[in-house]
């Protein structure tokens, strides 16, 4: 849990000079919970040209639950946050087949016990924390949109023993700026200059900032979004319209595994935005293929009868989306490495002075990265930033002590977080029936034995993750559990079945 402490002191902590490489979710948040904290002259370095920046293919939702509150809350923002969200208390979807039939039914993802989480764009969401800097800490803090680190070098330092860091940033006009921080955030992403440049500098010695990665279902899928008007008819009569607050599952008439689709459709707030409409598909389906608008045009024309393409997909948006190359889900990885420190102790200074350190710490994707299924990946980063924020409270904002204890407090979870990603839900985007169906089994059997017998076994992990009161670890701990039990259970029974077997032939 995050807490406020030092937050209206000025410490010898507070002069130091904090440069934090990217603007999302885990950057920003960064950022404020070390004004809070009463630091000062954070710079922040974001490529996008605003917070608020419209990007078609990174348009979509992010649920934030009770660990992506735990920041929310003690920023004192998660009233605001509700005012411009969907609850996922009652989380219904409409299902529109390709014949027009329509049936909307409540989604069983919801515990009751649990904090009620929030649907909200992206941007949005970005948007939320920027404006908190706006009103109350920029004096603290000073965001450089269309801004790109470039380069990150250690330098050594005149009349002092040790190194520093020099960061060389870069403008979209060509102007360069050099920062020398005390604390250097990597918040950038899965291609992280900031890792990056650390595996370069620790290569000789181990490899705790290369990225491993793992397998998983989902891994390599392409998505495509497509953007759609708001209150966009729902039918080629004109006379039902989508409503902002319902999830929609669009059915394709094709049945062929390289043709058939779905338009996926998560809850917004603000009735005037644009819907994002998601394609998730194999790599090889036809929709890749897809080079111009008339073709965008022709195909989702035959795989959406029910609907009035014409009227809502733009010919703008047809040609943007052939033109996009999209993206794919990345495989689980994560790094070991989440701090790096430099010695810089000045002539003056002894060993124990907080500012005798320049540290760098990794938060967010930069540290751990995987496909969307479990919907942890702004949760997560958030989480970070409140186990952060937990280290350099125990240390009194000492860096070089906070940051080996943020990595050790944080380093099982983040391991355990890759593991999820892997069981939890990989196969809902019915990649392969099949499995998906086995999945599905596997699931419910597992719910039902939990209703029967929760003191044995656990709820499926999907479920468990939502549970912000059990770490990542925790959450692993169970799940791996019932597989475990499940496994002896199914030793047993194959067992006795073949003993029967065994008896009769002798018989």
């Amino acid at each position: 849990m995050l807490t406020d402490t030092h937050a209206a002191e000025k410490t010898n902590h507070s002069r130091q000079n904090v440069l934090i490489v990217g603007g999302g979710p885990a950057g920003l948040a960064t950022a404020l919970m070390l004004a809070k904290r009463g630091w000062t002259n954070i710079t922040v370095l974001e490529k996008r040209a605003t917070a608020d920046y419209y990007e078609p293919d990174k348009s979509f939702n992010y649920l934030i639950d009770g660990r992506g509150q735990k920041f929310t809350d003690f920023l004192g923002i998660t009233d605001k946050l509700i005012e411009i969200s969907v609850p996922n208390k009652e989380f219904y979807l409409t299902e529109i087949k390709a014949n027009g039939s329509k049936k909307t039914f409540k989604l069983p993802f919801v515990d009751p016990k649990q904090k009620t989480a929030y649907w909200i764009p992206r941007r949005a969401f970005v948007l939320l924390l920027y404006q908190e800097i706006e009103r109350n800490w920029q004096d603290k803090i000073t965001v450089l949109f269309n801004t790109t680190c470039v380069e990150i070098n250690k330098i050594a330092q005149e009349h002092a023993e040790g190194e520093q860091l020099e960061v060389v940033s870069q403008t979209q006009n060509g102007r360069v700026a050099k920062f020398e921080p005390q604390l250097l955030v990597g918040c950038d992403g899965i291609y992280s200059i900031v890792r990056n440049t650390l595996k370069e500098w620790d290569k000789s010695t181990s490899d705790r900032f290369e990225m491993k990665c793992f397998p998983s279902p989902s891994s390599k899928l392409r998505y495509k979004v497509l953007s759609l008007p708001p209150n966009f008819p729902l039918d080629n009569s004109g006379e039902e319209h989508a409503v902002c607050t319902m999830s929609y599952a669009v059915r394709s008439a094709f049945r062929d595994s390289r043709r058939t689709l779905s338009l996926g459709l998560l809850p917004i707030k603000n009735p005037d935005e644009f819907r994002s409409a998601n394609i998730i598909r194999l790599p090889n389906h036809e929709i890749w293929k897809l080079k111009n608008s008339e073709q965008v045009y022709n195909f989702l024309e035959q795989a959406f009868p029910q609907l009035p393409i014409h009227q809502i997909v733009s010919p703008e948006e047809a040609a943007r989306f052939a033109s996009s190359e999209g993206g794919y889900f990345p495989p689980p990885q994560y790094c070991s490495g989440l701090h790096f420190e430099l010695r810089h102790k000045q002539v003056n200074q002894g060993m124990g002075d907080p500012s005798s350190t320049v540290g760098v710490v990794l938060l967010g994707d930069t540290i751990h990265c995987f496909p969307p299924d479990i919907g942890q990946g702004v949760n997560s980063a958030l989480e970070d930033v409140c186990v952060l924020n937990e280290a350099l409270s125990k240390n009194d904002d000492d860096i070089s002590g906070a940051l080996p204890l943020y990595e050790s407090l944080r380093f099982a979870d983040v391991k355990a977080l890759i593991r999820l990603a892997q069981i939890a839900f990989p196969w809902q985007y019915n990649q392969a029936p099949l499995r998906t169906k086995l999945w599905n089994v596997n699931t419910l059997l597992r719910f039902l034995l939990n209703r029967l017998l929760p003191q044995i076994f656990s709820p499926p992990a999907f479920f468990l993750i939502r549970n912000y009161q059990l770490s990542y670890q925790e959450i692993l701990v169970k799940a791996q559990r019932t597989t475990q039990i499940l496994y002896i259970l199914g030793l047993i029974v194959i067992s006795g079945f073949l003993a029967s077997v065994f008896r009769l032939v002798q018989i």
